[in-house]
């Protein structure tokens, strides 16, 4: 009920504001998309980037939530969009509606551009968010110099990188983590791409674009240079943070980036078990009605999880069987209810206290 929707939205706001006053407070942002099924554009629902690889009209969708995932704030956009101009409207929005401050927004590397992050900071928000590693071997200078390609499992390195060009320019603190599953994975993808090259290079499959393949008049060969480059930076994996060490060590700057995997399922909930895609509104009222329904039954869905500690997939399927039904015989009404069986009986008993 919609009541009940505000009255948990409202106690989780206050105790993330509480929290957020007293030692500033992480939230995690990201972004997704959700399709239609019409073939015809507007204003709203455009073709854009999907993450879903359609080609269908879509329109963008940024959430942000609290560290443990509960919807914060979500935000309709133009289906394309681009998603780095997403994030400073809806961290404002929401600092306004609630009147946060000293936020810490947490972003995928999708967001990572030098004039995004100094919107960010301009706004008075840190940041962490992930970086691509194509940098590290000059990060990383010092490091490479004096031990070579070897690190230990878990090793975490820091160094400053000055971002952006002109008066852009800033240095931003970034933090390193080798790992050596990433590693073993890492190795595994680059092997698989030297296989795809080299069955390019000798002429197996038609000629297209490979990460390892270096092709020179009609040269086809193995770009070594930058397979070397990729080897040397396997398992390593970087966050960029304007956060100074003193406020943030470089382990707890990568646990806060590890929990956007909170985003990430929270998105799945919405598509899979809530059903919220495609959607079949046109017209733009519609669809944040749509929207907001989805947003509100997250709320209430990350609640119950909370509440019970039971998947909402597996709440669904257990409360679906319940009904109750009111039966008119002459004039006399008679509600009938099914009886709730020892599982049901136990998580309502979870879910009311």
């Amino acid at each position: 009920r919609d009541r009940d929707y505000r009255d948990v939205l409202a106690r989780a706001c206050m105790r993330f504001s509480a929290r957020t006053r007293d030692t500033g407070a992480l939230v995690l942002y990201d972004t997704t998309t959700l399709h239609f099924e019409n073939d015809e554009e507007d204003d709203l629902r455009r073709v854009g980037m999907s993450k879903e690889h359609r080609v269908d009209p879509q329109v963008q969708v940024g959430l942000l939530v609290d560290p443990a995932g509960f919807p914060l704030e979500v935000h309709l956009f133009e289906g394309n969009k681009a998603e780095t101009t997403t994030l400073v409207p809806v961290l404002t929005a929401f600092q306004q509606r609630h009147g946060i401050t000293d936020m810490v927004v947490v972003a995928d590397a999708g967001m990572l551009s030098a004039g995004n992050l100094n919107a960010l900071e301009d706004a008075g928000f840190s940041f962490i968010v992930g970086s691509r590693i194509t940098k590290a071997p000059y990060d990383l200078a010092d490091h490479f110099e004096r031990h070579g390609d070897y690190f230990t499992d878990g090793q975490i390195l820091e160094s400053a990188r000055v971002m952006g060009a002109g008066k852009a320019a800033r240095s931003r603190r970034v933090v390193y983590q080798y790992s050596f599953k990433r590693h073993k994975r890492d190795d595994r993808t680059i092997n698989l791409m030297i296989a795809k090259a080299e069955k390019i290079a000798a002429g197996q499959v038609p000629l297209r674009k490979a990460r390892f393949l270096k092709v020179t008049g009609a040269v086809k060969q193995l770009d070594q240079a930058t397979i070397d480059r990729a080897r040397q930076l396997a398992g390593l994996k970087g966050y960029v943070t304007n956060l100074p060490a003193a406020t943030m060590t470089g382990q707890a700057v990568i646990t806060a980036y590890h929990d956007l995997w909170q985003v990430e399922a929270s998105f799945r909930m919405t598509k899979h078990d809530l059903k919220a895609r495609p959607v079949f509104h046109h017209q733009r009222d519609a669809i944040e009605a749509h929207l907001s329904v989805v947003f509100a039954a997250l709320a209430i869905s990350r609640h119950l999880q909370d509440q019970t500690g039971v998947t909402i997939k597996r709440l669904v399927r257990t409360l679906r069987p319940l009904h109750t039904v009111t039966i008119d015989i002459a004039g006399h009404h008679f509600t009938a209810k099914t009886p709730p069986g020892p599982e049901v009986a136990e998580l309502l008993q979870q879910i009311t206290g």
